[in-house]
């Protein structure tokens, strides 16, 4: 929902990063596998209960999945590969933030494992209508940057997400409830993104 009014504020600086990485001769891949490894770093900070640090490994994770894309519109020509490697990196990342909180507490455990369906979720409905719109020969906006495929859009995306994440980082002894109003968000944001492409492939 934020995703395209943060686009906005933070495209032209990361614009002019990737421009200069590019020319240094940094790939986009190597930006999403670099972004992937800081953004793992997270689990052990967080099951050690260093939750500062962890903090700022998913600050920079984010920092690294936005100049990936900016890396590649100014490198060689963009490979639908690149695209597919930073979806993945995105997936492996979200699922890694709900594991570490599991392994802090025991009484978090639970309330992590409902969070990571939800995210499953909402990854499966916004991958599916991807998969809607490529057969339909629909092309995303262009409002969250420059896309590889179609991004759905939706409550929960990935600025809402980062931000619960540093909720769950700034008030870990509330992350139990925290755990779950997010994890209700994305539940919503995966059956509404169901029957927006119901209601698409009904008008086509």
């Amino acid at each position: 929902m934020l995703d395209p009014f943060l686009r906005r504020w933070i495209g032209p600086p990361l614009d002019r990063a990737g421009a200069w990485l590019a020319g240094q001769g940094i790939t986009a891949n190597a930006v999403s596998m670099t972004g992937l490894a800081i953004g793992l770093s997270a689990v052990p900070f967080l099951a050690f209960g260093h939750y500062g640090a962890a903090l700022l490994v998913i600050l920079l994770n984010r920092l690294f999945d936005g100049l990936d894309g900016a890396v590649a519109r100014h490198g060689p020509r963009p490979t639908p590969f690149g695209g597919y490697l930073d979806i993945v990196c995105d997936m492996v990342f979200y699922a890694a933030v709900p594991l570490g909180f599991a392994l802090a507490r025991p009484e978090n455990a639970l309330w992590a494992a409902i969070l990571l369906a939800s995210f499953v979720c909402t990854c499966a409905s916004f991958l599916g209508r991807a998969v809607l719109a490529a057969t339909r020969g629909e092309r995303d906006s262009g409002t969250r940057g420059r896309k590889s495929f179609f991004h759905a859009a939706g409550l929960m995306e990935g600025t809402e997400t980062i931000l619960a994440f540093g909720l769950f980082c700034l008030l870990p002894g509330s992350f139990p409830w925290l755990a779950a109003t997010v994890a209700a968000l994305c539940f919503w944001t995966a059956a509404a993104r169901v029957l927006e492409s119901f209601r698409a492939d009904s008008n086509s």
